[in-house]
């Protein structure tokens, strides 16, 4: 991308962009890719270089990457990124799919006693969750390249 003169993000590794008048951005994650620009010609010119170079499929427009929902308003030219069902699947996975929301987990002068541990097998059953797993998908909730 650097020797088709596209500058690398200083915020995010993962996206490069051209600058102009209408500048044409390219974000890389692994092997996905995704193109964002406002001039077709650019975005078709920046296609057809990268197919020089690359065995890559065309799946058309986004409608999701990365576990975030993509949503366009063309005439607006307004864009959306959303990861609410990324995180309602989290939540149920968690069987915290009906708590509540709270601003702070635990405040400074909370304290937990032996009393409130779980005591019995069924218990321990219900907050029993795949932790590597879960503490990724989190994770993948704030790492994911994005426009900056």
């Amino acid at each position: 991308m650097i020797k088709a003169r596209y500058n690398k993000c200083e915020h995010d590794s993962c996206v490069y962009f051209k600058k102009s008048d209408d500048p044409t951005y390219l974000m890389l994650y692994v092997n996905d890719m995704l193109i964002a620009a406002r001039n077709k010609t650019h975005f078709q010119k920046l296609k057809v270089q990268l197919k020089k170079k690359l065995d890559m499929k065309d799946l058309r427009e986004v409608k999701k990457i990365l576990r975030m929902e993509i949503t366009r308003d063309r005439c607006s030219s307004r864009l959306w990124l959303s990861q609410e069902n990324h995180i309602l699947k989290m939540l149920e996975r968690l069987n915290m799919a009906e708590a509540r929301p709270i601003t702070t987990l635990l405040v400074g002068h909370f304290k937990l006693s032996s009393r409130q541990c779980l005591q019995s097998p069924k218990e321990e059953e219900k907050f029993r969750v795949p932790y590597a797993s879960e503490v990724g998908s989190s994770c993948m909730l704030c790492s994911a390249p994005g426009l900056t």
